[in-house]
């Protein structure tokens, strides 16, 4: 989507509603393909703007259900019921954003056994555990992004940084924080010196940034690929009076992220549009439920164009976007 049609996009992204996977609503009409979204949680600003897109996609294909669902704690146990509530439903199709990766394939091809159509986005499934997973960059990009994000909040490009990442066991997140690692000696006044875990939970994230703070005196910046955890080290950063001494940057929404702007603790942060991204999964689980191909293949993703899987199954949706005080504002009233 280009900027314009982006701003253009509904407002309403943080008003929309989760649909718990219990609730099934009225039957079936015919021909409707129904759709199960799942979120890592529910109550998170990301997911939120994913149903958002994926809404945009039903009504656009037409026939169409999302139901949009996860657990409220991001566990594998908690996704594992609700796949299973989903697989009860005899939905069509599953996407999902996998809290682990391992410990959702057996209960995925128990739902690929019955005929679903089960896909990941956003962190993905075991290969064995899905036909497809809709990257929302590639993890080259997103990692080279936030080694290019922390030297730029970095004073001169230098100092010592931290990571404050999801769960430990979260495939995007470790794999963005592999190719940090990789590119790193492209930025030589940087030193990486932790990488600590969240887990994807406000409070978590807050304890494990106080933490850094106190551990390491001369850190200059706090990177967190997690949407919850760039908040959680900003407001750290703030609490602990260290505006101006210790920047947070990573990958945020910018509805959550313009007051951390304002009060100085980011600098500049990144993100893909989360509603692109609901949109892009959502055309791409109907193809495939339409006897579409996946691995190898490139599917039509309507406004997004069309989407190329390696023979891994794996595809890239864009470039992530960087927003800073000039731009935040403007896209915080969207997501």
């Amino acid at each position: 989507m280009d900027r314009r049609g982006f701003i253009k996009t509904t407002a309403a992204v943080l008003g929309a509603a989760a649909v718990p996977a219990g609730f099934a609503g009225s039957a079936r009409a015919a021909g409707e393909i129904r759709v199960g979204l799942v979120a890592k949680s529910l109550g998170n600003g990301f997911f939120v703007a994913v149903d958002k897109g994926a809404e945009e996609a039903a009504k656009q294909i037409g026939n169409v259900k999302i139901i949009f669902t996860g657990p409220t704690s991001t566990t594998a146990e908690g996704q594992i019921e609700v796949i299973q509530s989903l697989i009860d439903q005899h939905v069509d199709a599953i996407a999902i954003s996998a809290n682990d990766p391992d410990a959702l394939v057996p209960i995925c091809k128990r739902a690929m056994a019955r005929g679903i159509k089960v896909i990941s986005y956003d962190s993905a499934v075991g290969q064995d555990g899905r036909i497809v997973h809709v990257a929302p960059s590639s993890d080259e990009l997103i990692g080279q992004a936030l080694d290019k994000l922390a030297a730029a909040a970095a004073p001169d490009g230098k100092g010592k940084f931290a990571i404050v990442s999801a769960t430990p066991t979260s495939t995007n997140q470790n794999a963005w924080i592999a190719v940090m690692k990789k590119y790193l000696s492209q930025y030589p006044g940087l030193e990486l010196v932790s990488t600590v875990y969240g887990n994807d939970l406000a409070d978590d994230s807050y304890r494990e940034a106080t933490a850094l703070l106190q551990k390491y005196p001369d850190l200059k910046v706090i990177v967190s690929p997690s949407s919850v955890g760039i908040v959680a080290s900003a407001k750290a950063v703030e609490d602990a009076k260290k505006v101006g001494q210790v920047y947070v940057t990573g990958l945020g929404l910018p509805s959550e992220c313009a007051g951390h702007v304002e009060a100085g603790s980011i600098k500049s942060f990144a993100i893909w549009n989360p509603i692109d991204l609901g949109y892009a999964t959502t055309y791409v689980a109907v193809d495939l439920v339409n006897g579409a191909k996946g691995p190898g293949n490139s599917l039509p993703d309507g406004r997004m164009g069309k989407i190329s899987f390696d023979a891994n199954g794996v595809g890239a949706m864009a470039v992530p976007f960087t927003y800073d005080k000039s731009n935040v504002e403007q896209f915080a009233k969207i997501f």
